[in-house]
């Protein structure tokens, strides 16, 4: 099998897509992303790259807090357009009809739509060129009711987005179940 060298870039797949919610001068805003992912287990961190010149880092700054929203497939209309155009002209919040709440941490704003909402406590940054890499310990986690199964948060029914990028530009939901994980591999077993 050929290898084509496409030298260095960062392609990861899936790639989340993530709804960030911080308030900047007293107002939520709402900004699309897809760099982002778990960081740690225990305490429970999340990363979020963001690039330095975006109108809702300066929120992340004010407050030290932000939200990570889950968009549902729903939701792509919505998700796509928080991507596309600046917080600073226009009220995101106001035009994608979110119902926004608040928790714990008071200042993280939280979109009622989306199935799953992570509040987040900024606890390191790292300037890495282009982005700014945040940690954000996370601080409670709300998911709807109806996306849980036996208590817990059920992914076919939280159904996310995953952003495929070129050449297509596309956004993914989630396919068909293809084997059990921590099972299939037992199969190699016999191989040891």
């Amino acid at each position: 099998m050929g290898k084509t060298l496409m030298g260095p870039q960062t392609l990861i797949y899936p790639m989340p897509v993530l709804i960030i919610g911080a308030n900047v001068d007293g107002k939520p805003n709402f900004m699309t992303l897809a760099w982002g992912g778990i960081a740690n287990g225990e305490p429970p961190m999340i990363s979020v790259a963001i690039r330095h010149q975006r109108y809702t880092l300066k929120g992340i700054r004010q407050n030290l807090t932000f939200s990570v929203n889950i968009p549902s497939t729903d939701l792509v209309k919505e998700t796509d357009y928080c991507g596309s155009i600046s917080g600073s002209k226009v009220n995101k919040a106001h035009v994608c009809q979110f119902k926004v709440f608040y928790g714990k941490l008071g200042s993280a704003p939280l979109i009622e739509q989306c199935p799953v909402n992570l509040e987040c406590k900024v606890v390191h940054t790292l300037d890495l060129g282009s982005h700014l890499l945040i940690i954000g310990l996370v601080e409670e986690t709300h998911v709807s009711d109806n996306c849980l199964t036996n208590g817990k948060p059920d992914v076919n029914k939280i159904k996310p987005l995953i952003y495929a990028r070129d050449p297509a530009r596309q956004y993914l939901d989630f396919g068909k179940v293809i084997a059990k994980a921590f099972a299939i591999g037992q199969e190699l077993r016999k191989e040891e």
